[in-house]
């Protein structure tokens, strides 16, 4: 990082024409992707992101720029520039800066990006040939590992004593992927999990040939899948990866950068029942070892457990500091960015719909006829409406309380308060899936989770006709 006398030129450069916030956000990271891709190991693949942004704020004007030249001269000259977008005096001098430490949720002692690149071509190696082996219909295999370590520092200043917080993240995730051909059509199964765990415990905990059949068997049954009925009906969405409905129509809803300027349609619904009376919902960014954990957020403030719907009635929104001045909230540790090259914004970190009292084995038992998706593709939302359609990779028909037939095809469409309100069921069955999340401030690591849970009704789009 840079020095502290530099720090403090760079605050006092940035606060010199009015501003009542600066922050200096430096980021030092290391990547790497390993890759076997039908059967050839393909070059490592390694990357370094260095640099600095800096943000300053003025009641409800924001200014942001950011340089990989980490000299006093550019760091100077940036924050000058920054403060020429504002023409009123000095209100604020820092003259000291002050270390906070915080709790230590994902730092592990054996990062993946550590560990000898040997071990985990084998570790790579194992799973493409568990997928390639499992059946001669599969035509290619694919599996990747990426990992990283990332050194974030934040020093910022609303006061005479700035604050200064840092924080080592560490990630690593595995994608397997199976494609299947009958001659007629192709399908493909994936998975992808991602921690921020070190090395040992990620290749303990996932076992990579279990997880390469579990890839493949779904390729080889979706060749045999009918095509998707179409029409309103009952849909029992599984736990874990399934959260993603959630995530995309409703949780980015919840997110200040929309709410605060009246362009979500959950802005002011605090306090009001946005949800059926069995859902309750948090993004948590303190769960040890998820994939979106981190330390701190991208402002430096610690991360909470923030409970977003408690038994169907708004409680909350993830906030940043800037949004929320128009909220009239303090930041509660979810402000994030891809790196210095962006700005941060309220974000979500590891975002779920909690335990219910129904056992899922129940749920799928007392629906007569209706839609189980395993898995989620694609989608697309308009936060501003709530107005979403997802495509789903694994699903099948319910008959008679039985999951039955695989289908494809088949696409979810409605909106984010309506999915909300049509939960009638909701398993006890928690569990996380993991993957990146795209939006204003770059593409962040986060997880999307939920029990296995069923909308009364919704609208299925497909090809095959009606559902009997």
């Amino acid at each position: 990082m840079i020095s502290k006398s530099i720090c403090l030129a760079v605050l006092n450069a940035a606060l010199a024409t009015g501003g009542d916030y600066a922050e200096i956000f430096y980021e030092d990271s290391d990547n790497e992707t390993l890759v076997v891709d039908g059967g050839a190991v393909e070059p490592p693949s390694f990357s370094k992101t260095s640099g600095i942004g800096i943000r300053i704020l003025k009641d409800l004007e924001s200014v942001y720029g950011y340089t990989s030249t980490l000299t006093r001269q550019s760091l100077l000259g940036l924050a000058n520039d920054l403060a020429g977008a504002f023409d009123g005096r000095r209100l604020l001098e820092v003259k000291g800066i002050n270390k906070v430490r915080h709790d230590n949720h994902n730092q592990p002692t054996d990062a993946a990006i550590d560990a000898p690149i040997e071990e985990k071509l084998d570790y790579l190696l194992k799973g493409h040939d568990a997928i390639k082996n499992h059946d001669q219909r599969i035509v290619r295999a694919v599996a990747a590992l990426s990992s990283s370590k990332s050194r974030r520092e934040v020093v910022f200043a609303r006061g005479e004593t700035a604050e200064f917080h840092k924080t080592v993240e560490c990630r690593v995730r595995l994608s397997l992927s199976a494609i299947a051909s009958d001659g007629k059509s192709t399908e493909t199964g994936r998975v992808g999990p991602g921690s921020s765990t070190g090395w040992t415990k990620f290749k303990s905990t996932h076992d990579v040939e279990e997880l390469a059949k579990k890839a493949a068997s779904k390729a080889i049954m979706m060749l045999s899948a009918r095509e998707c009925p179409s029409g309103r009906y009952p849909v029992i969405i599984a736990n874990g990866w399934g959260g993603v409905l959630f995530h995309e129509s409703c949780g980015h809803p919840l997110e200040a950068s929309a709410t605060s300027r009246g362009l979500s349609v959950f802005s002011n619904s605090i306090g009001r029942q946005i949800a059926s009376p069995i859902v309750s919902a948090y993004d948590d960014g303190t769960i040890p070892g998820a994939f979106g954990t981190s330390n701190i957020d991208d402002e430096g403030k610690e991360t909470h457990k923030n409970q977003l719907i408690k038994d169907g009635i708004c409680v909350g929104y993830l906030v940043d500091s800037f949004n929320g001045r128009r909220l009239g909230q303090e930041g509660n540790g979810a402000s994030r960015r891809e790196s210095y090259r962006y700005m941060p914004t309220s974000r979500m970190s590891n975002t779920y719909i909690d335990n219910g009292k129904d056992n899922p084995e129940d749920i799928i038992k007392d629906t007569k006829l209706g839609i189980y998706v395993a898995d989620f593709g694609g989608g697309s939302v308009d936060p501003s409406t709530g107005e979403f359609n997802f495509s789903a990779c694994e699903a099948y028909i319910v008959r008679d309380g039985t999951i039955a037939e695989p289908v494809k095809g088949c696409t979810l469409i409605g909106r984010g308060d309506e999915v909300l309100m049509n939960i009638d069921r909701v398993g006890n069955d928690l569990a996380l899936g993991e993957g990146y999340c795209g939006a204003a401030s770059g593409s962040i690591p986060v997880c999307v989770g939920q029990p296995t849970l069923r909308l009364k009704e919704i609208t299925v789009g497909g090809r095959g006709g009606k559902l009997e």
